[in-house]
């Protein structure tokens, strides 16, 4: 998510008809409750994510992400059993059909990795899932996210796809799937971490997505189909990498200050500040400032005073519009810490939020409606018909 200094909007066109002026609105739904969820609550005004009743902090400082998946599926924190259980249900499905890792191989290199997932989940789909969502699809599905990113990651670079390592919990077998090397230890952690902090985030734009295409009695894999397209958008998931552009453009800490100046000042962009819903310090973005640290402490420095820096900036240039760093910012720089190529920041994002996907699109099944919205409609009325050889 990125931020635009000016205060700028579209400017509605006048319409001359005689219909009844429009009253003003924000658009985008804002403040308009579209569904009942028990899986995640977040509070912009107090600065507060919650997982079906458990803070993000505690979360993410003390679970695996296979603990908070099993939170989101089943509405519980597992027991040791459950949770053992569930891992090897993961490792169980840690595989990929012929035909989807032919559709991968066929794939120009060049191609998006977040294309690719959307392609290759989309064909998975069609020749493994049928019938009504369910958990076990749910887990199916997840499971494979870092299986099709890996694969098509290694084929690029001229190498052989990996198997699985069954003693590897998501996040550690998704790095090795990636490098051929079990990751260190910190890596591990800062990327479960992460995974956690993303798994789930109230009605945001995919997850309505995916509930939507649920509602009307789709199957769970065009269901996240249309949460991928989603997520791919910049004004969603798709700022990560920009984040580590601005980073890398800027350079030095001796540049922040100038650079972030002159972006305020003429109207840029500065990438992984403000955000839509919170009204302040994203929770989100305060846990993976630490992991950020801890995985890579010398590319953690620019981050940081960047971060100051344009928090004080916009302070001074821009009071009064309360922004804050926000999740992607941190995102960055984690993720490249860990080993990401920029490319893999935005389908990482989806890796973690399958989870909470599948659980939204479980929870709309149980208790659906079709979601079909109003429209306000702002054109003319009572138009007169002219055949189409009178029309000059």
């Amino acid at each position: 998510m990125s931020m635009t200094i000016p205060d700028t909007g579209n400017t509605p066109q006048k319409d001359n008809a005689t219909t009844p002026p429009v009253k003003p609105n924000k658009g985008g739904l804002e403040g308009i409750v579209a569904a009942t969820t028990a899986i995640s609550k977040v509070d912009g005004t107090a600065g507060r994510l919650v997982y079906r009743g458990y803070d993000i902090h505690d979360l993410a400082r003390t679970c695996s992400f296979e603990e908070v998946a099993h939170l989101l599926w089943f509405g519980h924190l597992p027991t040791q059993k459950e949770l053992s259980d569930l891992h090897q249900k993961f490792v169980a499905e840690r595989s990929l059909p012929e035909t989807v890792l032919q559709a991968i191989r066929e794939l120009p290199s060049t191609t998006e990795p977040m294309d690719v997932l959307r392609t290759a989940v989309s064909a998975w789909g069609a020749v493994s899932i049928s019938g009504k969502p369910t958990i076990d699809q749910a887990i199916a599905v997840t499971a494979r996210f870092p299986l099709i990113l890996a694969a098509f990651n290694r084929l690029r670079h001229g190498k052989e796809i990996l198997e699985s390592r069954s003693e590897l919990g998501h996040a550690a077998n998704y790095l090795y799937l990636l490098t051929g090397e079990v990751p260190k230890e910190e890596h591990v952690k800062g990327l479960n971490s992460y995974l956690v902090l993303l798994a789930d985030h109230g009605m945001n734009a995919s997850t309505f997505t995916a509930r939507i295409v649920a509602s009307t009695e789709s199957d769970i894999v065009s269901s996240l189909v249309a949460a991928l397209g989603a997520l791919k958008g910049p004004l969603h998931g798709g700022a990560p990498s920009k984040v580590q552009d601005m980073l890398r453009t800027i350079g030095s800490i001796e540049n922040a200050d100038p650079w972030i100046r002159d972006a305020i000042t003429h109207g840029g962009r500065l990438m992984g500040f403000g955000h839509r819903v919170y009204k302040t310090a994203d929770p989100r973005a305060e846990e993976l400032r630490e992991m950020a640290r801890v995985a890579d402490p010398e590319d953690f420095k620019l981050a940081h005073h960047v971060e100051k820096t344009a928090l004080a900036l916009l302070d001074e240039l821009k009071p009064g519009r309360r922004l804050y760093t926000n999740v992607e910012f941190y995102s960055a720089a984690l993720m490249k810490a860990v080993g990401l190529s920029g490319d893999l920041f935005t389908p990482t994002f989806a890796v973690s939020r399958c989870a909470g996907w599948t659980a939204h699109i479980l929870e709309q099944v149980n208790n659906n409606r079709l979601i079909r919205p109003e429209a306000e409609y702002t054109g003319t009325l009572n138009e007169t018909f002219v055949p189409l050889a009178e029309r000059s």
